[in-house]
């Protein structure tokens, strides 16, 4: 399905209220659901500008393109970025990979319509925070999912990227994993349940190994695989025993994972907290600027 690429009328937010400027493109169906929609900024360049595609976070339950930040957009718009925002589908109506298959469709389907934006198809970053952190770093990691037989024009595009972007990323989904390096709350975050589809008795099964290591971007991760910049919040101090369900998801110790697996192959990985005491905004500009190879880098 291809949708009509004219600037349409923004929509109520989903979330009620955004301080988001109104997009050059909204609510632009990229594929059949209604979820599949997202909304485009362009950047005022000379040439094709590159692009930043943002996949929202909420556990796989819950979110909005609306949660894009505005920082963000305005830093990258004035670096001559221009930004994507999209939805996906979320569980229980829908389990893993239907998640990440919404996400990689939208980046395809900004791919094939690079043209009508104004677009460089070569120079595209994925973002996301938490779930979609994942999700970037999953299509980001995945062997190009291009499928240059299909009879939809949309899946014959590349899903390769220049570099991500993430924000409390989760490397994995595997509760073994981030029990060990987190503890036990981390492992009782509901998103196990919901990206897999697997009820409560079912989390530490085989068919659950098998769809945690199926899940997991370092499942995919080689040596020709995109630079990343990741950026933690959360303390770098052990999660306390008998700390409520969840706590400890978005924990520093999933980045310091991160960074050694893709070190190993000798892949960039910058690990960003915010209690680093550096300026995170010029960081991101400054490696958006390289490798989306932009003449300078805008704060």
């Amino acid at each position: 399905m291809i949708a009509t690429l004219a600037p349409l009328p923004a929509q109520d937010r989903e979330s009620g209220k955004s301080n988001l400027p109104p997009p050059d493109f909204a609510n632009v169906a990229y594929g059949p659901h209604e979820r599949n929609v997202m909304d485009v900024w362009m950047a005022k360049t000379r040439g094709p500008a590159p692009l930043l595609l943002y996949f929202h976070g909420g556990g796989f339950v819950a979110g909005s393109k609306e949660n894009l930040p505005a920082s963000l957009l305005s830093a990258c718009l004035k670096a001559g970025i221009s930004v994507a925002a999209a939805n996906y589908r979320l569980s229980p109506e829908v389990a893993y990979p239907a998640h990440y298959m919404d996400c990689a469709r939208a980046l395809q389907f900004a791919r094939l319509h690079a043209k009508d934006w104004h677009l460089d198809p070569r120079r595209v970053a994925l973002c996301g925070s938490s779930a979609g952190a994942g999700t970037a770093l999953w299509i980001a990691f995945h062997d190009d999912l291009a499928d240059k037989a299909s009879t939809d024009p949309v899946l014959r595009e590349s899903t390769r990227v220049s570099c991500v972007v993430v924000s409390g990323a989760q490397p994995t989904y595997d509760r073994r994993v981030i029990r060990s390096l987190v503890g036990e709350s981390a492992a009782q975050h509901g998103v196990f349940a919901a990206l897999h589809g697997l009820k409560p008795e079912e989390l530490e099964t085989p068919h659950a190994y098998e769809l945690y290591e199926a899940s997991a971007p370092l499942t995919y991760l080689t040596a020709d695989d995109p630079p990343v910049f990741a950026y933690y919040t959360e303390s770098w101090a052990p999660v306390p025993p008998g700390s409520k369900p969840g706590q400890g998801i978005h924990h520093p110790n999933l980045g310091r994972l991160l960074k050694t697996k893709m070190e190993i192959l000798n892949l960039e990985c910058v690990l960003v907290h915010k209690n680093d005491g550096t300026n995170v905004g010029r960081l991101r500009a400054a490696f958006l600027a390289a490798h989306l190879k932009l003449s300078a880098a805008k704060p």
